[in-house]
């Protein structure tokens, strides 16, 4: 198996074979909350706008979104674990946009299939990966902003390799290792309720999640993420 990392929406572009869009704080992170409270579908998309316009026939649909960290305008929530905690999203179809990780899911031309990449849900989806048995996999890490290197997506990348090559790994260190990062400054910053501790919390809970999300094109509908269960890993 070749394991190749990359970078920002270029390295979502050059991505092949099995490609993993890895964002963890928060986008992927966010997107396993909403299944693991019973949406139906995510439909990741790059610009807000298109969020705005998605048609709401009938009254399902909950916006999730963010840029420079804040919800957008108009949106029912912002890019927060926290933010959908004690919401009912039963059956809802959550459409989400963010500044990093909805736009490597957008852009990715080359790849054979696409997974999201989290830490909540890192074992699954590397136990996926290896049933599938394929000859490459991309690791695309998103980074802050899609512009800048983040540890904890570094990290995921580094976990997410170890786990496909069956090498130790100690992820009981990865939220001591995140926390003593510049990475969750904004986390416990008073100044920024809109990334608030417990989004750090939710996000860092290890393997939380024993179920994969998988990227679905059709000609018929816009592209989304829908969720494949352990029964089927």
């Amino acid at each position: 198996m070749k394991i190749q990392k990359l970078d920002f929406v270029e390295g979502a572009k050059q991505a092949e074979g099995i490609t993993v869009i890895i964002d963890v704080f928060r986008a992927f992170s966010v997107a396993c909350y909403c299944f693991d409270k019973g949406v139906t579908k995510v439909i990741p998309v790059g610009e807000f706008t298109d969020a705005l316009s998605y048609k709401d026939e009938s009254n399902t649909v909950v916006r999730i979104g963010e840029r420079g960290g804040k919800k957008l305008s108009g949106f029912d929530f912002g890019n927060s674990p926290t933010e959908i905690q004690l919401e009912d999203l039963k059956n809802k179809v959550v459409v989400q946009t963010t500044h990093a990780g909805t736009q490597g899911l957008v852009n990715t031309r080359n790849a054979s299939e696409v997974l999201t990449g989290a830490l909540v849900n890192a074992k699954a989806t590397a136990d996926y990966i290896k049933q599938q048995k394929p000859e490459c996999v991309s690791l695309v890490r998103m980074g802050l902003g899609a512009a800048e290197s983040t540890d904890e997506d570094d990290l995921c990348a580094d976990y997410l390799e170890s786990l496909l090559l069956d090498k130790a790994f100690d992820e009981t260190e990865i939220r001591n290792r995140l926390i003593a990062s510049p990475c969750a400054e904004r986390f416990l910053d008073a100044e920024k309720p809109w990334s608030p501790m417990s989004d750090f919390e939710y996000c860092t809970d290890v393997n939380k999640f024993d179920f994969v999300l998988r990227l679905v094109r059709s000609d018929k509908e816009m592209p989304y993420l829908e969720r494949v269960s352990q029964a089927l890993i």
